[in-house]
């Protein structure tokens, strides 16, 4: 690869640096309206989107979303609490790589046993504990990257000259995503292992739901 591809490494270990976890003791501490979370989640992650000038962070659809999907808690009067946020950090970097469904899988024993917790092991317990791994994460990442692109540029020596640095940029972007597919499969194995059963009682409320949601529809049909 030419010096360029090497700049464009530098710059992509440069942006790992700059990758920051959002603090607890940076997220206020009172209740926010649904309009405050947002403008207080673009103002710490702003930085992380691939276009900073359009892509949306949160918005108030996606949050209405998340509480009708069981990912977040319904707010108390309209407000979400600091465990809101917590639980709304979870899901932006799970949404990027899971569904919906696998999310709900994974953070509903977590609102459940630690959401408002009386005990001195908490949410924020569990969401500090969680990203106490990140700088650690970052440095193993970035080592990754770079045994990667050393990889990458041993490869297409017999591809035509013109052709060579743009190959040889494919395979490290092929590299990257063989990685990111493998975790992605490990990730759902695990999600599937770690949900809870479903108990008898947790089934009934489900049948409910979906008898409530059923009549709802027909009766806007029967309106139409």
């Amino acid at each position: 690869m030419t010096i360029d591809n090497k700049d464009l490494l530098n710059s992509i270990l440069a942006s790992l640096d700059r990758v920051k976890c959002i603090d607890p003791e940076d997220i206020p501490n009172i209740d926010l309206y649904m309009d405050q979370v947002t403008t207080f989640m673009d103002s710490q992650l702003r930085s992380s989107v691939r276009y900073p000038g359009e892509d949306k962070i949160l918005t108030k659809t996606m949050i209405n979303n998340y509480a009708k999907n069981d990912l977040l808690p319904p707010p108390v009067k309209k407000k979400y609490s600091k465990e809101h946020v917590l639980l709304l950090v979870f899901i932006y970097y799970y949404k990027g790589i899971l569904s919906i469904g696998d999310i709900q899988k994974l953070l509903h024993p977590i609102t459940e046993r630690f959401f408002q917790g009386d005990g001195s092991f908490n949410l924020e317990s569990v969401y500090k504990e969680a990203f106490s791994m990140e700088e650690a994460q970052i440095e193993a990442l970035k080592a990754d990257v770079t045994q990667k692109f050393r990889v990458a540029e041993d490869t297409f020596h017999d591809a035509p000259e013109e052709s060579r640095e743009f190959l040889q940029k494919f395979a490290f972007i092929c590299a990257l995503s063989f990685d990111v597919y493998l975790k992605k499969l490990l990730i759902e194995k695990l999600v599937d292992e770690l949900a809870e059963p479903v108990s008898g009682k947790e089934k009934e409320k489900e049948k409910v739901k979906e008898k409530e949601k059923e009549e709802k529809e027909n009766r806007k049909g029967k309106e139409k």
